[in-house]
């Protein structure tokens, strides 16, 4: 047999070839085998089967398999050498038993094989014994990967009224195992929530429904899908995705009147095309399967006429040729609604249209203006400036003449200051921006008045809507107080969250909460949203410490389902307490009081202490100084205090004292009439001057006293000027004059004192100072 044969013989054999005992051992031990190499037999090479585990951290070198040569005699003469991919540094060798090992940890995702090549070399000569060979290392696959959705969250939308079995949507995971190994990426896709309405196929990940549903019962449900890999076997990683079914409508609902019988009325006077009345059918379905379309039936359809309001549904009678109140006073007609799209597969449930009648009063009545419609409905987004248009109104008077008409706004002035309307063409516009949190309608009464004859008027009631905008954020409904344990497991709920939103939401407000980006990495706290419009903090650790930080300041974002979405940034303030079982929230409190302050316990009882020491000290001291003030001799006070005030004027004796009341000084409540005072300096020097000429009963005199005493007593501020004059001189008949100083703002230079010498020996003293400084200073 030659060489190529045998070669290949060999090469079938190892394909078969189990390991050998000390190998079947290691692959017992090692049930996650990861790579492996073949055994095979070349010119002489014996390459026993190769085990290792991707993913090993093991700090100590791993045996994979042996090299081994046919001419190997175990005398020490030969050695083995590795090159190749990773050769010395992820794999090594022995040179002596041509064992191989692997030394760092591996990762098929990164690389699935490496190429190596193999010498045996003789130690005497160092030449080769065996012709150098290349093999190849692959890397068998761990299940080390999660399932994603990588599509998620999914929205999907079926019609109410499905068959069970219809299809919904299908959801699609991914693994980054391998596929083509073990069950690493074999994804097993379970229901967690939304049995029993639907179901969802283990191996294709497609929904189905399970059961009928109405959308008029609900129009929403959240389905959450689980994917597990291993075929969800026991150890198998796992992820959910979140599907949000939306049932559409069908048209399975006929329309219906709101009353078996109208009652209207319109007069003689009105012209064609005046509305009449409003008929309105409801219908529970949405869309195009609510649109319907309104008829009269019968002789009446020659003189009135319906019309359907596409946006508010509503069947709207108006007159289509003039009536005459004395030819025929009352009409009856039957109205009648039909759904405009209507759905073949529930025609056997009934005819989709409802019937009504309509009672018609033709009414006798003068010819005011007479508006186009009864009724306004009007809307405008909220938030438009000021001079936006809202709508127009439109009356005109009937009679021949055609007089113009003035359009007016009445009924509540704050209308008024949100609405004008034109007088001359009924033109409704805004005067300021209108907010629709604070009124979502506005109801205003416009009249139409005939410019030639101000009694003629009719009315139209005009209502508003202001269209919803979303210019709110959600945010927290109030300041919530958070505490937890410094004794809290992980995982332990410690708050319950909700959100409002000041803006209306037609479908109804839907929140979602998360923590905020700068959060994500928090390790301390969760936030699960229970897709009820709340959401709970968890712990998502054990234990915390006061003394490392007293406040954790819990960034949670909030975002609102409208359009579009808008989200806000609320942050939740948590204290660390120091509590056994349960919050004591009254000693948190206090706690976070003092840690805010800076102060420690006993710190914040020592600083108590002083300020109590400090406060009976300065209530001792007020308590003595009162005791030192009372007086024997209170009861007598008054009388005390009067005569003072005599005494306090000099010569003239009881005269003087008679110049003022005391009692009248002494009364707070006396108002007088402030007059400016005149500047009396000037006044008071020049009289001082001729009193020096003139005796108390000189008529100048008398009348500075009295001019004096006039201001005083009208100036409450001042003080009794008719105590000053008293100082004017020593007594009646005085030759002296006045030793007051009211005179002293002149200087010397001014004032001659020649005539101290001449008032005697008393004032020798005196006299001898002035004319000895005068005499100095001249």
């Amino acid at each position: 047999m030659n060489c190529s044969a045998l070669l290949s013989l060999i090469l079938m054999l190892v394909q078969l070839w189990p390991c050998s005992p000390s190998t079947q051992t290691h692959s017992a031990q090692n049930t996650d085998q990861s790579f492996t190499a073949v055994r095979r037999v070349k010119r002489g090479w014996v390459w026993e089967p190769l085990f290792a585990t991707e993913e090993q951290t093991s700090m100590v070198p791993v045996y994979v398999g042996q090299l081994k040569s046919d001419l190997d005699k175990q005398d020490g003469n030969l050695k083995y050498v590795l090159t190749g991919e990773g050769a010395g540094s992820i794999f090594i060798i022995e040179e002596n038993s041509g064992k191989i090992y692997v030394t760092q940890k591996l990762d098929r995702e990164k690389k699935a094989f490496y190429t190596l090549r193999a010498q045996a070399i003789n130690r005497s000569t160092q030449l080769p014994v065996e012709p150098e060979s290349e093999f190849i290392i692959k890397v068998r696959d761990v299940n080390d990967h999660e399932p994603q959705f990588l599509e998620g969250p999914y929205v999907a939308t079926v019609p109410e009224m499905s068959p069970e079995g219809t299809s919904v949507t299908q959801v699609t995971a991914t693994d980054g195992d391998d596929p083509s190994y073990g069950n690493s990426a074999r994804l097993l896709y379970s229901l967690i929530q939304g049995q029993p309405y639907f179901s969802v196929e283990p191996k294709t990940g497609v929904i189905r429904m399970a059961s009928q549903m109405d959308r008029e019962t609900k129009d929403q449900y959240l389905v959450i899908i689980q994917a597990k890999d291993m075929v969800g076997q026991t150890g198998a990683f796992s992820a959910t995705a979140t599907v949000t079914i939306n049932l559409s409508d069908i048209n399975d609902n006929p329309p219906k009147f709101q009353q078996r019988l109208y009652y209207m009325s319109v007069s003689e006077e009105a012209p064609v095309g005046t509305t009449v009345g409003k008929v309105f059918a409801e219908d529970s379905d949405i869309g195009e399967n609510a649109a319907m379309n309104y008829f009269i039936e019968g002789d009446s359809s020659d003189v009135f006429d319906i019309i359907t309001n596409n946006e508010t549904q509503e069947g709207i009678i108006l007159l289509k040729k003039r009536v005459d109140y004395e030819s025929k006073r009352r009409y009856s007609i039957r109205a009648k609604v039909v759904n405009r799209y209507i759905d073949d597969r529930f025609l056997k449930e009934g005819p989709f249209e409802d019937k009504t009648i309509v009672k018609i009063n033709v009414e006798d009545a003068d010819e005011p203006p007479v508006f186009t419609l009864e009724n306004y409905v009007m809307e405008i987004a909220e938030g438009a400036m000021s001079g936006s248009l809202v709508g127009v109104v439109t009356a005109r008077d009937p009679d021949d003449d055609d007089c113009p008409v003035r359009y007016s706004i009445v009924h509540g002035m704050h209308l008024k200051r949100l609405f004008s309307i034109n007088e001359h063409n009924g033109t409704i516009i805004t005067t300021k921006p209108l907010d629709r949190e604070i009124a979502s309608w506005h109801n205003i009464t416009v009249t139409a008045t005939e410019t030639r004859n101000a009694e003629k008027i009719s009315e139209a009631n005009v209502y508003i809507q202001v269209l919803d905008v979303n210019d709110h954020a959600p945010e927290f409904p109030k300041y919530y107080e958070t505490f937890v344990c410094e004794n809290a497991v992980s995982g332990q709920l410690i708050q319950s969250i909700s959100a409002v939103d000041q803006d209306d939401s037609a479908e109804g407000h839907h929140f979602y909460f998360s923590l905020a980006q700068e959060a994500t990495n928090n390790s301390h706290f969760t936030v699960k949203d229970n897709q009820d419009n709340t959401a709970g903090i968890f712990t998502a650790k054990s234990g915390f410490r006061r003394q490392e930080q007293f406040f954790f300041y819990l960034p949670i974002l909030i975002l609102d389902n409208g359009t579009p979405p808008l989200t806000s940034t609320n942050t939740l303030t948590i204290t660390v307490c120091d509590c056994d079982t349960e919050v004591n929230t009254f000693y948190c409190r206090y706690g976070a009081f003092m840690y805010a302050m800076g102060l420690s316990t006993e710190a914040l009882v020592a600083v108590l202490a002083c300020i109590l020491i400090l406060l009976v000290f300065f209530l001792a001291i007020v308590a003595i100084r009162q005791q030192r003030k009372k007086s024997p001799f209170s009861e007598k006070m008054e009388e005390f205090r009067e005569n003072i005030v005599r005494y306090d004027d000099e010569g003239g004796g009881e005269e003087d004292t008679e110049a003022f009341d005391i009692s009248a000084l002494r009364t707070r409540t006396v108002m007088r009439t402030h007059k400016p005072r005149k500047n009396v300096t000037a006044e008071i020097h020049s009289l001082y001057r001729q009193s020096l000429q003139v005796g108390p009963d000189s008529i100048i005199f008398r009348q500075f006293i009295s001019e004096k005493l006039e201001e005083a007593n009208t100036d409450p501020s001042a003080p009794p000027y008719d105590s000053l004059q008293t100082y004017a001189f020593e007594g009646t008949g005085s030759s002296a004059g006045s030793l007051s100083s009211l005179g002293s703002h002149t200087s010397d230079a001014d004032q001659s004192y020649d005539y101290l010498t001449d008032w005697g020996p008393p004032f020798k003293q005196l006299a001898g100072m002035y004319t000895s400084h005068r005499s100095g200073g001249d």
